[in-house]
């Protein structure tokens, strides 16, 4: 009996997520549904020829921060440009839900702070009646409009403290009522079908008015009974945990036990120190931890860490005490903290040697990305033009900002930047490949092209990763650690995720700042190349990089609940 398939893609090489050596076969597709991998004799509805590119499972990010952008953008870009087919969001405890409606701009306000988003784009994109209070509300109205790409959610806990306890949330700790209250909103969500539960702890997360994001207020006593009620909820699930103070290896077993779940821990960076020691020992200690037992799993990304910012926002210094007055103040606060000589020598003396020197470093490579009127100066390295101006660095870099009306845009390397490192963590077992944070900082920065990033670096460029091997680092592996069951391979019966892509020309594009938020906020994107097309439950979203939906229509992405879309 020949069979008839949907969709037939032929001659294609599969690379099918297992990490093995690609193989020459056909892919037949039924109902959304891998129906035949390798050999798929029959007819077909539409037959797509690969020509004789590969063809692997959807891509995975498992940590951005779509959770705003997915009520105003059903097409989540840039994300299906990249080959991803399935987001995670809830990332680092910034869900949007649970909030109640006189909470609303104290969450946007957050958003705007630890996040990078303007509050005139999320109050334009959220509008004024959110349609949704609690968690299982907010999924449901996720999976009543639609999505282009699978969407799973995680429960933040910053959005739980500030549900529970309001404005102190980010004061103090909370009551053993107030934390049995988020335990029971936490197996609630997570019974609606929330992937699992994200906290943070990082000096880097400073909300509005200079203010620690709530969840860096609890106490692990909090963290860890929260974490009791994804065992109790019986869904399985995951943890994802950002590093901060009380919140490191120790923590990150202990919250594997009491909650049954693997703990996904941010971040991993080469010359960062986010966590005790270097890159090099913090993996260490998490291989030792994965040895002994513990499903701790640290995420590390391909790409350097750039951060384009400005004065208005100085997103990278925040987490200095010293910049506290500064993430409080108003526009002509900010200036006058700028203008002031006793706090520029405060600063530069702080920069000039008593922070790690990976900042110190980074701050030196400082690039004038854009000073408005200033043309002659863009993409020159600060230091450079300070010496010419005879001032330090710091004198230069709020001059340019105080003439600019704060709106020079400067871009300082982070982390990742030594290859050799960042190496070392891409191959190591213990590891999982994360952190494009796509949806936030997007007019800082656009990591949301790590997967193709991936692709053209370190398996063509490079040639340090096998392509079977990549292609499993970003679809089976992340679905592995978070709990997504039903994609993530090539193989019969599971979800239709395909991408068909050119091995000798997949790629990021450069950076561009385009104006498409709401209300005409910028962001920063990166197109693809070498992306052939995009197949979500078997419907074909993009090929040659235009979409081939509607994106006011019907669209084929689903809602994971617990990791897998409803039957």
């Amino acid at each position: 009996m020949t069979r008839r398939y949907d969709l037939r893609i032929v001659n294609a090489i599969i690379a099918d997520g297992s990490g093995g050596t690609p193989y020459r076969g056909d892919i037949g597709i039924i109902d959304g549904k891998l129906a035949a991998v390798g050999v798929a004799p029959g007819t077909a509805a539409t037959t797509l020829d690969a020509g004789g590119h590969v063809a692997a499972p959807g891509f995975l990010d498992i940590h951005t921060h779509y959770d705003a952008q997915v009520i105003w953008d059903r097409m989540l870009t840039i994300s299906p440009w990249h080959g991803v087919t399935t987001v995670v969001m809830g990332n680092c405890g910034f869900s949007l839900a649970p909030t109640r409606p006189e909470h609303r701009d104290m969450m946007i306000r957050t958003l705007e702070s630890v996040e990078g988003m303007t509050v005139s784009a999320l109050q334009a994109g959220l509008g004024e009646e959110w349609p949704f209070e609690t968690f299982p509300e907010y999924l449901d109205a996720i999976e009543s409009r639609g999505t282009a790409i699978n969407v799973a959610a995680m429960i933040g806990h910053t959005a739980l403290r500030t549900y529970v306890m309001g404005e102190e949330a980010t004061e103090r700790e909370a009551s053993a009522v107030e934390v049995a209250q988020m335990r029971e909103l936490v197996g609630e969500a997570m019974r609606a079908g929330a992937l699992g539960f994200a906290t943070s702890k990082a000096v880097t997360h400073v909300g509005y008015g200079g203010k620690p994001v709530p969840s860096r207020a609890a106490s692990f006593d909090e963290i860890k009974t929260i974490a009791g009620a994804l065992r109790e909820a019986g869904r399985g699930g995951v943890i994802q945990a950002t590093v901060g103070p009380h919140l490191s290896y120790p923590q990150f077993a202990e919250l594997n036990e009491v909650s049954g779940c693997p703990v996904s821990w941010t971040a991993l960076l080469a010359g960062a120190a986010l966590n005790d020691g270097t890159a090099t020992e913090q993996l260490q200690a998490s291989e030792q931890l994965i040895a002994k037992g513990f499903a701790v799993i640290p995420q590390v990304t391909p790409r350097p860490l750039n951060f384009e910012y400005q004065l208005a926002a100085p997103f990278v210094f925040e987490s200095m005490r010293l910049f506290r007055p500064v993430s409080a103040a108003d526009a002509a606060g900010k200036k006058a903290l700028y203008a002031d000589p006793d706090f520029r020598a405060r600063v530069w003396e702080k920069l000039d040697g008593r922070v790690p020197e990976a900042f110190r470093s980074g701050f030196r490579a400082t690039i004038i990305a854009e000073v408005p009127g200033r043309p002659e100066l863009a993409e020159r390295k600060l230091v450079d033009v300070a010496t010419e101006q005879g001032v330090n660095p710091v004198e230069c870099l709020f001059d340019l900002g105080l003439e600019s009306d704060l709106q020079a845009r400067f871009r300082m390397p982070v982390a990742n930047h030594e290859e050799d490192e960042v190496a070392a963590l891409l191959l190591s077992k213990a590891t999982v490949l994360g952190l494009s944070d796509a949806g936030a900082h997007a007019s800082q920065l656009c990591d949301a092209c790590l997967t193709t990033y991936l692709f053209r670096r370190w398996v063509r460029e490079k040639q340090l990763i096998a392509l079977g091997e990549a292609v499993r680092m970003v679809t089976a592996r992340p679905a592995a650690v978070f709990g997504i069951t039903d994609r993530g391979r090539l193989e019969a019966g599971l979800a239709a995720d395909v991408v068909i892509f050119d091995p000798d020309t997949i790629g990021d594009e450069p950076l561009t700042r385009v104006r498409d938020l709401p209300g005409g906020a910028d962001r920063l994107v990166a197109g693809a190349t070498g992306i052939d097309a995009v197949i979500v439950n078997g419907e074909l979203l993009r090929q040659h990089n235009r979409d081939c939906v509607d994106p006011q229509g019907a669209l084929p992405g689903k809602l994971l609940r617990n990791g897998r879309a409803r039957p």
